[in-house]
């Protein structure tokens, strides 16, 4: 029987709701958060690779850049597996990001989770001075990274010359500790990218999505891994969640009225939220998630929503919803 996992999202300022002016502040609610995690038995904490936080998050200032965050965070953990989700492989030159996930996975012992994805998020290519490149051209150049990054992880010196990128006798110390190498957790909604997840991935991550959109997702994945002559097996499927967990109905209330918008009813927020968080009891939730597991999706991202500084909610959902995903 394949074991369950669950791994969440290190608040960063991309969809949390603890905001401050303070940055210093903004990182121990991170520090907090992972540390708990670690003690609450979560397998992997991750963060969002982005430079700006979430065009619906209007009102958060800070925002940590993911790398930077997770090396502190590598440091002050020991269990925790770490990782993105995911790298936008458009930020940095592929040979730059094979030294620094091998550094990454060097000081955390091994226990990097390499998520990497094509990008999507226009307005910050734009405001970085990043191209912006149409979807094939992205995906063209992430095929050819994680060829690179791969190459760089595993040989003395590595070559590489291709259509986008190219290395000459690039050399890559330390490599990572894990072997052969890092997972390697390819994420994205897009079509096009089944064919590279196929390819190269140790798991594929459906961002958001109902088990029904993920099925779909599922087959064509299948169906991509015949076309390159992998098995599918080999490939673990992972989804990203938000979660609002609450001790009851009450509780659900009471949290969802300090995040809807002003005018909106709790049941509007409800019906708003359906698709892409599950909002309930630990009962709701936990039934909620079981319908990913009946399509083969046992490794879960949540992301909570209104997770306050008690921690609460990540500590009900590990007592009282972990323990029913058998």
């Amino acid at each position: 029987m394949t074991s369950v996992q669950i791994g969440l999202t290190i608040p960063q300022g991309w969809l949390d709701e603890f905001h401050t002016d303070n940055p210093y502040e903004q990182f121990l609610f991170s520090k907090n958060i992972a540390l708990a995690a670690e003690h609450l038995g979560f397998d992997a904490g991750y963060v969002y690779d982005h430079f700006v936080s979430h065009p619906s998050n209007n009102s958060t200032k800070t925002f940590f850049e993911a790398y930077t965050l997770l090396s502190a965070i590598s440091s002050i953990t020991s269990k925790l597996r770490i990782g993105q989700i995911v790298t936008s492989n458009s930020f940095r030159h592929p040979s730059l990001l094979a030294k620094m996930t091998s550094t990454l996975d060097a000081i955390s012992n091994g226990r990097l989770e390499f998520g990497i994805g094509a990008g999507w998020f226009g307005y910050e290519y734009d405001s970085y001075g990043y191209k912006f490149d149409d979807l094939v051209t992205r995906v063209e150049q992430l095929d050819e990274s994680i060829k690179i990054i791969k190459k760089m992880w595993q040989n003395q010196k590595s070559n590489f010359k291709g259509k986008h990128y190219s290395i000459k006798n690039a050399i890559c110390d330390p490599k990572p500790i894990q072997r052969p190498h890092p997972p390697i957790m390819i994420g994205g909604a897009g079509k096009s990218l089944m064919k590279v997840a196929a390819r190269h991935a140790t798991r594929y991550n459906h961002p958001f999505g109902t088990p029904e959109i993920l099925e779909e997702k599922i087959k064509l994945l299948k169906e991509n891994c015949k076309l390159v002559k992998r098995n599918y097996d080999e490939i673990e499927n992972s989804v990203l969640l938000r979660i609002l967990v609450g001790k009851d109905s009450d509780d659900v209330k009471n949290i969802i009225s300090k995040l809807k918008k002003k005018n909106e009813s709790i049941a509007e927020f409800i019906i708003r939220s359906t698709d892409s968080i599950a909002v309930g009891t630990p009962d709701e939730v936990s039934n909620y998630l079981q319908q990913y597991q009946k399509i083969g999706i046992n490794y879960f991202i949540v992301n909570f929503i209104g997770l306050s500084k008690s921690l609460e909610m990540m500590s009900l959902f590990s007592r009282k919803v972990r323990p029913t995903l058998k």
